[in-house]
């Protein structure tokens, strides 16, 4: 399979780190050969460029939202948004209590084990749950998390059901975050928030308060975005079985 002579100019780099490179892209539809054999950018990297173009006005948004700076949280408040099979943290806002736990813009994570990644995922189509996980192993950070997809694709459904979603001990030990959809004006999720605690700072209540803070800021930065939450935050049953049913 020909390799462009001009991609091993440019780069610098032998030939079969070039072709590796290349086939790595290719499967991931980033780039796509033409019949000469030439390369183009693939349809894959839209994905990349809306999830640019949605971060930078939601990211605005949730940085207004803690006016006056430095405005103080008893927890940490996070915003990410898709990028493939993983979130990107757009938006991060410490807060005072220890989480063990240092979350920062531009960190990345696997989209099926943090809240904020499931909180989007669910909002997508099952089929685009199942293309984007094809042949990607479900690789855990901790001992906690979905190791299939069926067991994703059931945790999601349960997501949509409820509103948001929960990673408990999934991306770090003793630390549970709660997290929602945001959604724009044409009603699309654009990212996702979340509110992370130390698992045992949930109180007697479980987490409910965290969970009813967490739905707050939902509702406001949407409503920034001309978005709306949906409330009572539970999809008619034709829609869920609709997106989440099996191809």
């Amino acid at each position: 399979m020909a390799i462009s002579a001009r991609l091993v100019a440019e780069l610098s780099l032998p030939k079969s780190s070039v072709h590796g490179l290349c086939n790595t892209l290719l499967s991931l539809g980033y780039l796509h050969r033409q019949a000469d054999g030439a390369f183009r950018i693939g349809p894959r990297v839209m994905t990349l460029a809306g999830a640019f173009v949605a971060g930078t006005g939601v990211a605005r948004e949730f940085n207004a939202l803690w006016e006056p700076p430095g405005a103080a949280l008893e927890e940490t408040v996070v915003l990410s948004v898709l990028s493939g099979t993983e979130v990107v943290y757009i938006g991060v806002h410490n807060g005072d209590r220890p989480l063990g736990l240092a979350f920062s813009v531009g960190m990345r994570l696997p989209a099926h084990l943090a809240a904020t990644g499931k909180a989007q995922l669910a909002n997508l189509p099952v089929e685009s749950v199942r293309e984007s996980f094809d042949g990607v192993p479900l690789t855990l950070l901790t001992r906690h998390g979905p190791r299939r997809l069926g067991t994703l694709l059931s945790e999601l459904e349960q997501t949509l059901e409820r509103g948001y979603a929960i990673d408990d001990e999934g991306v770090r030990e003793g630390v549970y975050c709660i997290a929602a959809p945001v959604f724009d004006a044409s009603a699309r999720a654009v990212a996702g928030v979340g509110v992370c605690v130390h698992k045992s700072m949930l109180g007697s209540d479980g987490g409910a308060r965290h969970r009813d803070a967490l739905l707050r800021i939902a509702r406001q930065l949407s409503q920034r975005l001309g978005g709306t939450l949906p409330s009572p935050l539970r999809a008619p049953a034709a829609v869920r079985h609709g997106r989440r049913k099996s191809s």
